[in-house]
């Protein structure tokens, strides 16, 4: 019996894991974990890297990469609904004892570093948004480089340490709540969003909308070039579609929530991004967007500038708020949902036993919450753009590629033909989301850099692993 459904099993002492997350909150954690700061401060890095506003392919494609691969993520979650998410399925697809031990280990091994870096994307973009009320927390009491990435300490950083502390402090109460909290949070996102398009298109100006570039749809190498970056920065907008799933020991009716809530969030989150896309440049000419240098102003806060001409001052304070909740709400449902996977790890005996820890009157796994937000708060140091291209690679390599494979191979074959979601015109799904991440992984300029990135943390995963396999060994070994 494996580790997580032995916390199924009646009549133990220890405290377990409850099913308290309902379809409306498992939708509403999907989204607010998809939403959060990204497409707010994101908007003009993939319309610089598309170069003009057929930047709204963007979307449209990473809405497609995320459909298909939320398909993988439906059949998979309801197939092995358990805490992790990503780590149960690797583990059982794989070989429980073979290389899915392994694979799960280096996946558990590699969210130590990712997971920090993605909620650190929120906090940063938090502050940022927040330094338009106080300017001054911007520059810098310490600058440097450690192996030539930028780090960067001022109040902004405070900020956003801060956001992390309040997030972590309001997860510490039962999924019972939580299940409350994520349904209002959710509206509070959708709302923002929904004004933002509102805005837009009342004061909507075609011409400068659809103000393409005389090559904009031109297929040369500069196109694909572009499309790649813009992918992965979607790619980064849409990540969270996923979030439920590794609540999968925490949702009720696994086999129905987990697909309604993954497809469910794809389909909103994108129509409202395609929208919101539109309406924004349909009042900011994409040039202003675009460009490096110049009215900074418009790149750092676009959607402050954006409502600032449409109604004023009092409305780009108004916007900056709903923002800035958002980024929170963001942050807190990626703690939520991934603190879950070293939890996961740890009670399958593929972890320190430290991270498996069950709070005794709340029931959360708050050791490994604890962790994941005390080095979310050290990641706060980084560059937001930094952040997010090492945060994508990562988990293209470590997660969507070996998903993707997983559902191809003969166990799994077998196993969705018994129980679970079936996506429709399986494999062509699968096969459409690996081409599109190994797209992304090869169509830039300096992908190299990040893969390098993510081989150093594989070469240290496979070195831990094989000194605990070791000692392991030694240890159950019986005595001469």
């Amino acid at each position: 019996m494996s580790a997580n459904s032995s916390m199924q099993v009646e009549g133990t002492k220890s405290p377990e894991l409850q099913r308290g997350l309902s379809t409306m909150s498992a939708l509403g954690l999907n989204v607010i974990g998809m939403v959060g700061i990204g497409p707010f401060v994101t908007l003009p890095l993939i319309v610089a890297a598309m170069g003009g506003p057929q930047a709204m392919l963007g979307w449209i494609l990473g809405a497609a990469l995320s459909l298909c691969d939320g398909m993988v993520w439906s059949e998979l979650g309801t197939a092995y609904p358990e805490a992790g998410g990503s780590y149960s399925y690797l583990k059982h697809l794989y070989g429980e004892r073979k290389l899915g031990r392994v694979f799960s280990f280096l996946y558990a091994w590699q969210i130590l570093f990712s997971s920090p870096l993605s909620i650190a994307s929120g906090c940063i973009g938090f502050s940022q948004y927040i330094t338009f009320f106080v300017p001054n927390a911007v520059h810098p009491l310490v600058s440097a480089k450690f192996l030539g990435v930028p780090i960067v300490v001022s109040g902004q950083t405070l900020i956003a340490m801060g956001a992390c502390a309040f997030a972590l402090a309001l997860l510490y109460r039962s999924i019972l709540s939580i299940d409350k909290i994520v349904r209002w949070l959710g509206i509070a996102v959708v709302f923002t969003l929904v004004f933002i398009i509102f805005a837009g298109f009342t004061h909507f100006d075609s011409k400068i909308a659809f103000d393409f570039p005389a090559n904009a749809f031109q297929l040369d190498s500069a196109f694909f070039m572009g499309l790649g970056a813009g992918l992965l920065v979607a790619a980064y907008d849409y990540g969270g579609y996923y979030s439920a799933c590794f609540m999968g020991a925490e949702v009720r009716d696994p086999q129905k929530t987990i697909p309604r809530a993954v497809l469910g969030s794809v389909i909103i989150v994108g129509i409202l991004y395609l929208l919101m896309n539109i309406s924004v440049l349909g009042v900011l000419p994409w040039q202003e967007l675009a460009q490096e240098t110049g009215n900074s102003h418009a790149r750092m806060f676009t959607m402050a500038v954006f409502m600032q001409r449409l109604y004023g001052h009092s409305a780009a304070a108004i916007i900056v708020v709903l923002i800035a909740v958002a980024a929170l709400c963001s942050v807190f449902a990626l703690l939520l949902g991934q603190s879950r996977i070293p939890f996961a790890a740890a009670r399958d005996g593929n972890f320190p036993k430290w991270f498996g820890a069950i709070h005794p009157q709340l029931r959360i796994p708050h050791h490994a919450l604890l962790w994941l937000g005390t080095i979310t708060m050290v990641c706060c140091v980084f560059r937001l753009q930094e952040v997010i291209t090492a945060l994508v690679v990562i988990r293209i390599l470590f997660q969507f590629l070996l998903q993707g494979l997983a559902v191809l191979l003969p166990k799994h074959r077998r196993e969705r033909k018994l129980r679970g979601f079936r996506m429709p015109l399986y494999p062509l799904p699968a096969l459409l989301a690996l081409a599109g991440f190994l797209f992304i992984l090869f169509s830039r300029q300096n992908f190299l850099r990040e893969i390098r990135t993510a081989g150093i943390i594989l070469l240290a995963g496979l070195a831990v692993y094989g000194i605990r396999f070791l000692i392991e060994s030694r240890a159950a070994q019986p005595e001469a």
